[in-house]
């Protein structure tokens, strides 16, 4: 079943497709394709051009991968979260092409690099069957991609395919996966606040001093304990399994309790 932003993306693709054969490839790949000439004065290059596709075949193949990867991987993140990794591997496709052979750039291919190298590293062994017949584990599948993709790129394959851009995917989304930068948000930030909660205090003198159950830290900013147990449930997950484990429910309730924090 087709996720939200999937389905987005798959019809954006497709209708920017036609209007290409509309307007005309020399006026859509002029003014939205990446030219590493034209950076400074075309900047959306560096977006729009993954919207853009040379032909049937490679817009075929790019939305076959989009919707047999994508929708698992928007379901365990969350619509936001799985656009920041699709656009931050069309970024990196860009940028490792851009170091080390700048050519003009079409497709979402380097996206959808990303996002076999992150369907194998969700599920590592569920099996990916080639052609409907012939059944691979995709971590293996992935596995001999990311190889074929470097000896095209390093080796000077003169075949017309942005190999560095393809490399340049699988690298971005492989650190974004690893990095797990919303680790660092939460981590140190966010438990240190809702630690807080859980210490025992210790007060010196008599009922007169005027001292209510309402002043303990746990109860001053109105925390409920249970949900501060799920906190911390969800952030010993993130330590264990990193970032990419969390649920969309999970990863809501971790933005919702950073808000609450930062309000308080």
């Amino acid at each position: 079943m087709l996720t939200p932003v999937v389905k987005r993306l798959m019809i954006a693709n497709v209708v920017v497709f036609f209007l290409t054969l509309l307007v005309g490839r020399g006026f859509m790949f002029d003014w939205f394709a990446f030219q590493p000439t034209e950076i400074f004065f075309r900047p959306w290059g560096v977006f729009t051009y993954m919207f853009l596709h040379a032909g049937w075949w490679h817009l075929f193949f790019n939305m076959l991968v989009l919707f047999f990867f994508g929708p698992p991987l928007e379901s365990r993140w969350g619509d936001n979260e799985f656009l920041r990794f699709y656009f931050c591997c069309g970024l990196g496709g860009v940028a490792l092409s851009y170091i080390f052979l700048p050519v003009n750039l079409v497709g979402a291919s380097a996206a959808m690099y990303g996002l076999m190298l992150a369907f194998a590293m969700n599920w590592p062994d569920v099996p990916i069957y080639i052609w409907g017949i012939f059944p691979v584990k995709a971590k293996y599948l992935v596995s001999f991609i990311v190889v074929v993709a470097a000896l095209s790129a390093f080796g000077g394959t003169n075949d017309g395919v942005a190999h560095f851009a393809h490399l340049g995917g699988l690298a971005a989304g492989f650190i974004y996966l690893r990095a797990d930068w919303r680790l660092n948000r939460y981590l140190g930030w966010l438990k240190k606040k809702t630690s807080k909660s859980h210490h025992l205090v210790i007060v010196r003198g008599d009922k007169s001093a005027g001292y209510s159950a309402a002043d303990a830290p746990g109860q001053r900013h109105g925390e409920d304990p249970v949900l501060l147990d799920r906190v911390d449930e969800v952030l010993d997950k993130i330590s264990a399994e990193g970032m990419s484990s969390l649920t969309p429910e999970e990863l809501r309730l971790l933005d919702r309790v950073s808000k609450h924090h930062r309000t308080n």
